[in-house]
């Protein structure tokens, strides 16, 4: 699996607006909305807020990774969003997130959305390149940055 079956170019936010963690996870989930009409944003909403509830998905590092199982889609879809100011998205670590990836991931697919979880936690782990992406200036740059990492794996 690679990151761009996942990720579209059209889906990374180079700055986004929300400060909060509700704000976040609604301008990500309105993007992924905007070109996925399958997807009811209120469903994606309440599935993205109850897998908060459970723990935060912000991981450390300035990373959050946003996710959960939808019916009503055939493949796991992402959007990227990056906050240079950071958020509080109740860290593991205590220290403001910067760099969101959600993913989406169909119902009954349980092994592939381990596996894109994996995908997407093993991309962050270096942190020159996280720094790469904050210091990004745009959303193609953040693409190709993101497209280049994966393909070393």
């Amino acid at each position: 699996m690679k990151i761009t079956e996942i990720l579209t170019p059209e889906m990374v936010i180079p700055e986004l607006r929300g400060a909060s963690k509700a704000e976040v996870l609604t301008e990500l989930a309105q993007r992924l909305c905007s070109k996925h009409p399958e997807i009811v944003y209120e469903r994606l909403i309440t599935v993205l807020n109850e897998r908060e509830r459970l723990g935060s998905t912000a991981i450390g590092d300035g990373i959050a990774i946003p996710h959960g199982k939808l019916r009503g889609i055939d493949r796991i879809l992402g959007a990227f969003g990056r906050s240079t100011a950071g958020i509080d998205f109740d860290s593991l670590d205590g220290n403001p997130t910067h760099l969101f990836f959600l993913l989406i991931a169909p119902e009954d697919s349980a092994s592939l959305h381990l596996k894109a979880l994996a995908r997407v936690s093993r991309l962050f782990k270096d942190g020159a390149f996280r720094q790469r992406l904050l210091d990004a200036p745009d959303a193609a740059e953040l693409y190709q940055l993101l497209k280049e990492e994966d393909s070393k794996y």
